[in-house]
């Protein structure tokens, strides 16, 4: 134990000093040069993966990873240097690694888009086993995915395998849903400057690369292009089970780990130690594979589980509410910048904390996000333009003064408010109220 925690440090270590050391356009040539040279996996050719998993009946492994991005780097190291605990499994699957988002295939590849590492297990034939790859936090990118969870989805990824086809039917939910767009490039917002390769040949790589979380900004511009409602399924993608009161230890594949008392989960009868094995009559592999059932939920949804409990198994009828997946926070998201420029004017948010509200004399139900940053550039700039300060707290918008989360206002604005509209807001600065237009754009 103690050495593989100091092999943990140690490529935690070199992970961020390589990071600081190199460019951003060396480390996608270093990752593609020391990946290549070990021969454990294939390179960004997931043609060459399917045509290898069809020769040798083996399942495949593809692992997207955005590489120059420090988010997960320890634990992609880990992946792609694996030990020999872990080679006992990976030797069972065809290996692809893709680093790039041009030319992905959309049809096939569906995740959040906001993970910078994510896992997907596959038939030669493209059907999906699982997916693995999950995060919720900005700061704590890694707490989400564990070496022990990866582990065991393998595992569970090849049992589907050794399965297939007879279990094919349970598998059915679990395939990507017909898509418009079948790759990033072809969205208009990408269109205009990247293609579907990468430039390695003057030195621009890393520019010339379309980042994941790409495709979801892509995705809501379309919807602001046509003058629509962003719809809740795009503002608050790839919803935590925690949204719906399920806590999932991430060392395991899907055990509950806590229920939040109240909760849909707690109603619908879930207990710590429950393993589900089922959730819409899909089998879970990990979180990311309870993110896509609920990512595609309808609101409101009933959805039906099969939880192992006390050596039997139990069903259990979970009943979400028409708004439930609203209480997810996407303050997180790397595309929520975005979504700032163009509901804040690049204004960041924070609640005021209970000692805040009170010296401001605001109830614990009122309106009073506070300020955090104020975007000094283009079009993030608005809000500054606006005259808004930090530590400005807004206390009413749009004529609502009830308490919101910023991932709530942001909500509202792109759903209730259309580009070139000038929202009315009131702010408290120096204890003094002070009327102010929000811009949308």
């Amino acid at each position: 134990m103690i050495l593989r925690l100091l092999l943990i440090l140690s490529i935690s270590i070199a992970a961020r000093s390589a990071s600081a050391a190199q460019t951003r356009d060396q480390m996608v040539l270093s990752d593609r040069d020391d990946v290549l040279g070990g021969g454990r996996w294939i390179y960004n050719d997931l043609k060459k993966g399917l045509e290898e998993a069809g020769r040798d009946g083996k399942p495949l492994l593809v692992v997207l990873r955005c590489v120059p991005c420090v988010a997960c780097a320890a634990f992609d190291g880990q992946v792609l240097r694996y030990d020999e605990e872990l080679q006992k499994l990976m030797e069972k699957f065809v290996r692809v690694r893709i680093v790039q988002a041009n030319a992905l295939d959309l049809s096939l590849f569906q995740f959040d888009t906001d993970v910078s590492f994510a896992a997907f297990f596959l038939n030669a034939n493209r059907t999906v086993y699982g997916r693995y790859g999950t995060r919720s936090d900005r700061q704590q990118a890694e707490k989400d995915i564990t070496m022990e969870g990866f582990r065991a989805a393998l595992a569970g990824a090849l049992k589907l395998h050794q399965g297939y086809p007879t279990n094919q039917e349970s598998l059915r939910g679990k395939q990507p849903l017909p898509v418009k767009i079948r790759t990033p490039e072809q969205y208009p917002a990408l269109a205009v400057k990247y293609s579907a390769t990468l430039d390695y040949t003057t030195g621009k790589v890393a520019a010339s690369c379309i980042h994941c979380h790409q495709l979801g900004e892509a995705q809501r511009k379309l919807f602001r292009a046509e003058r629509q409602p962003i719809p809740d399924e795009s503002l608050h993608p790839w919803p935590m089970p925690e949204v719906v009161g399920l806590f999932l230890d991430p060392k395991t594949r899907a055990t509950v780990s806590q229920v939040a008392p109240g909760s849909a989960a707690a109603r619908a009868g879930f207990r710590t130690g429950d393993e589900i094995v089922s959730l819409e009559n899909q089998p879970l592999l990990s979180i990311a594979d309870a993110q896509w059932i609920l990512h595609h939920a309808s609101a409101p949804a009933s959805l039906n589980a099969v939880v192992q409990r006390s050596g039997g198994t139990q069903k259990l009828e979970m009943n979400l509410e028409k708004e439930w997946r609203r209480h997810s926070d996407i303050s997180w998201r790397v595309s929520t910048w975005d979504l700032r420029r163009m509901a804040t004017g690049g204004l960041v948010f924070k609640d005021l904390t209970t000692e805040e509200r009170r010296v401001a004399g605001l109830g614990e139900t009122a309106l009073g996000l506070r300020v955090d940053f104020v975007g000094q550039y283009n079009d993030h700039a608005a809000g500054k333009r606006a005259g808004f300060l930090k530590n400005d707290v807004l206390v009413e918008c749009d004529k609502l003064e009830g308490r919101m989360s910023e991932s709530q206002l942001i909500a509202h604005l792109l759903q209730k408010r259309m580009p070139g509209d000038h929202v009315p807001a009131v702010i408290l600065r120096g204890g003094k109220r002070l009327e102010m237009e929000l811009p949308m754009q």
